[in-house]
């Protein structure tokens, strides 16, 4: 059974997100566990102390979420029909990135699936601000779906790495269920800069070979900036899902710190697989 966490905010992006992943797992018996966090839309000191004025406020949004979740969920069985998946869905007075990470925790949740940006995200962020403090906290992985992105099977997979961190089979246990559900091919791309890999590098691409075996192939790309590397493999091969170990001292970090990445031109049109550092 795999638990799968879907952040809400009942947006168009959001629901995009959603069918994403009902898409993505329709052969295997899964647990969605969708998720709206809230917040009044006056909530201060007042609020805290129970100021008259504010008084049931909250009551009526919690009441909005409960029915916009459970209309939602009746949706999707409608739509969706499938006997291996079950719905739970959960509203909750919080913070959505310390929801998250409470729900993470107490449900065993495997992956998160949610959109790039809420209804009013800009187009020239690479990620919504949800997004970026979910990805930084979760403990396991997270799939970011862009906005407006039409489904499509992962049949090729771009994997970036640099082997400067030794991986496991459970580390990337989440992309493998997706490799072995549609028999996808992982395009392992190693940045060529002039350097040969160290003897820990070396031994850290024999590990990956070793997990990914016939399912991938190894890639050495010379180019100066990673960034360009990965655009120009995109639109040579036809890519339909990106994945990056979230490593703070490798490049995915720079991806959140760093304006520079934005003029440069990394722009995430496909999903985005992000899988914490074990």
């Amino acid at each position: 059974m795999t638990r799968i966490l879907l952040p809400t905010d009942f947006s168009k992006n959001s629901l995009s997100a959603i069918h994403y992943a009902l898409k993505l797992y329709k052969d295997i018996k899964c647990t969605f566990y969708l998720l709206n966090s809230y917040m009044p839309p006056v909530y201060h000191t007042e609020y805290l102390m129970g100021s008259p004025a504010q008084i049931g406020l909250g009551d009526i949004v919690q009441e909005n979420s409960m029915n916009n979740l459970e209309n939602l969920k009746n949706k999707l069985v409608a739509e969706f029909n499938n006997p291996l998946h079950t719905f739970i869905t959960h509203s909750a007075l919080n913070v959505l990135s310390s929801e998250v990470t409470r729900t993470v925790e107490a449900e065993g949740i495997d992956i998160i699936v949610m959109g790039t940006q809420g209804a009013t995200g800009a187009k020239e962020i690479l990620f919504g601000t949800n997004t970026v403090h979910v990805i930084k906290n979760a403990k396991c992985p997270v799939l970011a779906v862009p906005s407006g992105f039409e489904y499509e099977v992962p049949k090729q997979i771009l994997f970036p790495n640099d082997f400067e961190i030794e991986l496991t089979k459970d580390s990337l246990s989440q992309l493998l269920k997706i490799v072995n559900m549609h028999v996808s091919q992982v395009n392992v791309m190693h940045v060529f800069t002039g350097n040969k890999l160290n003897i820990v590098q070396a031994r850290h691409k024999k590990t990956l070979e070793n997990i990914l075996a016939i399912n991938a192939l190894f890639h050495e790309v010379s180019s100066n900036e990673i960034i360009t590397a990965i655009n120009d493999f995109q639109i040579k091969e036809k890519i339909n899902l990106l994945v990056m170990v979230q490593n703070k001292h490798t490049f995915f970090e720079r991806l959140f710190i760093e304006p520079v990445i934005r003029k440069i031109g990394f722009h995430v049109t496909i999903p985005f697989l992000v899988i914490p550092q074990i």
